[in-house]
């Protein structure tokens, strides 16, 4: 983020009291014990699960397109598993910005730092990849331990909640760049900077192509072609899962070889391959309630 939205001073007008309790209320709860938040994520899962019958509807129609090789009962299994992500996922986002993410230290398990290291030998900047995940907020935070992650985000359509987000990644990110800012992001990165982000949502604007992704035609940016190429930067995978005993993983990937190519489209399709291959690895705790097919190129969707 840019010096003069850092230090930004907070919108305190009227029109902003109710996010400020509800900003107040999710930092408050930030500051539970990580055993109980886990506890009451799970519960809060169920009631997002019964109250957004849209999303509901939406994330059961991803796993049905996604996942034909699985029962209804499996499915049904796989939807309940998800919304308890969801809602642990709420938690975890909460602690990230403004708690103590001391508890989930323990356990973690970190991989590849060796790749990183690799991508950064020449002094190369590294655009680091993931995807949708429930736990993608915490777990970039604990990565930041590890590797100073710069991060490219959406600006939050409250000024109140992208003040108090925006403070809360200062914490850790090495720099904020809204996805709008695409020359500060190259620049980040020909200085040999770390710039972590997810593309594999639809975007409503940009230059995007149709690749494979879960064997659907996807609507996708080729914006991590297009970094690359402008910026020289090397590309990694990041991968990350909460595990079944409470801990996390983080796994970071070898660089693609000869990325970018002459190709979006084969650039493209091999990063949303690799973003498929994390979300089976933890199919529950990927992003399933977005529409990730609402564009097809027959002009068709599967949602209606």
């Amino acid at each position: 983020m840019s010096e003069k939205s850092a230090h930004a001073p907070p919108p305190l007008g009227p029109r902003h009291w109710p996010t400020w309790f509800g900003i107040a209320a999710m930092a408050g709860l930030a500051r539970l014990p990580w055993g109980l938040q886990r506890l009451l994520g799970r519960m809060f899962g169920v009631v997002l699960r019964v109250a957004l019958r849209e999303r509901r509807a939406i994330a059961r129609r991803n796993l049905a397109l996604c996942f034909p090789e699985l029962d209804a009962a499996a499915r049904a299994g796989l939807l309940r598993e998800h919304f308890a992500a969801i809602g642990i996922g709420v938690f975890e986002f909460a602690r990230a910005w403004w708690g103590s993410i001391a508890p989930l230290r323990r356990g973690l398990v970190v991989e590849g730092l060796e790749h990183m290291q690799a991508a950064r030998a020449d002094g190369r900047g590294v655009i680091v990849v993931s995807g949708h995940f429930t736990t993608l907020e915490v777990c970039g935070r604990l990565m930041c331990d590890y590797v100073p992650l710069a991060g490219m985000y959406r600006p939050h359509g409250e000024p109140a909640m992208e003040w108090a987000v925006r403070r809360g990644r200062a914490r850790y990110a090495a720099a904020m760049f809204p996805k709008q800012d695409v020359r500060a992001a190259v620049r980040h990165l020909k200085r040999g900077g770390l710039l972590w982000y997810a593309p594999d949502q639809d975007p409503s604007r940009g230059d995007s192509v149709y690749v494979p992704f879960f064997g659907q035609p996807a609507h996708s940016l080729t914006s991590t072609h297009q970094l690359a190429r402008l910026s020289g930067a090397a590309v990694v995978l990041y991968q990350h899962e909460r595990r079944a005993d409470g801990g996390y993983t983080l796994r970071l990937w070898p660089a693609f070889d000869a990325f970018p190519s002459g190709s979006a489209s084969v650039d493209t399709a091999q990063v949303m391959a690799g973003i498929e291959t994390m979300a089976r690895a933890a199919p529950a705790q990927y992003l399933w309630i977005h529409r990730r097919f609402k564009r097809r190129p027959d002009g068709t969707s599967p949602y209606a």
